[in-house]
């Protein structure tokens, strides 16, 4: 057995060696389907080669691109604003660390975002840019509420306008990942999917808790 392994061993070394025809290159005028993997909870999908081509983000950015970053910024800011009033006046240590987490992985978003609009000599959104119909945004009287509370009082506004606030975000990048087409920002907006939804899933957790 030990002396057949070492003849087939050299044979294909033998072989590999002597070969000088380079593995074929993919074509991109093959006829060959392309399986797409679905988002978080849908199917993979068949595409035809004509398909995948379109299907593919590119570097390029549209209106919707763009849209949905401007948009993205004065929510993100919104949410900073309600993460930072929880050090003072919540009451639960979990919440408090949620509302940091939240302030850590958003801050350096908005400057991720503001960078890549001023790249392509886009406006960025001042801080008082309106946000009217922007899904998930609180009203002004809901951001003095939260203000105004204290303690239990403030953990249960606090829970439920930013649990109403990221399913806005989440409704925003889902958009924007069926109209957009640059690269940068289809990862951008998985990326809030992803992290939005678990911290959804751990502010249900706190209210079922409180």
């Amino acid at each position: 057995m030990r002396t057949a392994l070492i003849v087939i061993t050299g044979t294909v070394i033998a072989l590999t060696s002597c070969s000088s025809t380079p593995p074929p290159v993919p074509r991109a005028d093959s006829t060959a389907p392309v399986i797409a993997p679905g988002r978080p909870g849908e199917e993979a999908k068949t595409l035809s080669p004509g398909e995948a081509v379109t299907a593919v983000p590119s570097a390029t950015a549209n209106a919707a691109d763009i849209t949905y970053v401007q948009d993205m910024i004065i929510h993100h800011r919104q949410a900073l604003d309600m993460a930072i009033l929880a050090p003072n006046r919540a009451e639960s240590t979990k919440l408090k660390g949620l509302a940091s987490r939240i302030k850590d992985a958003q801050g350096p978003e908005i400057q991720y975002m503001t960078t890549w609009l001023q790249e392509l000599g886009q406006k960025v959104p001042d801080h008082h840019a309106g946000h009217d119909g922007m899904p998930g945004m609180a009203t002004p009287e809901q951001m003095e509420a939260l203000k105004a509370a204290q303690g239990k009082a403030f953990d249960a506004l606090f829970l439920q306008l930013m649990i109403t606030h990221h399913e806005g975000a989440i409704t925003m990048s889902e958009k924007v990942l069926t109209n957009g087409s640059h690269i940068r920002i289809e990862e951008l907006a998985n990326d809030v999917n992803v992290t939005q939804t678990a911290e959804i899933r751990r502010m249900r957790e706190m209210q079922a808790a409180a």
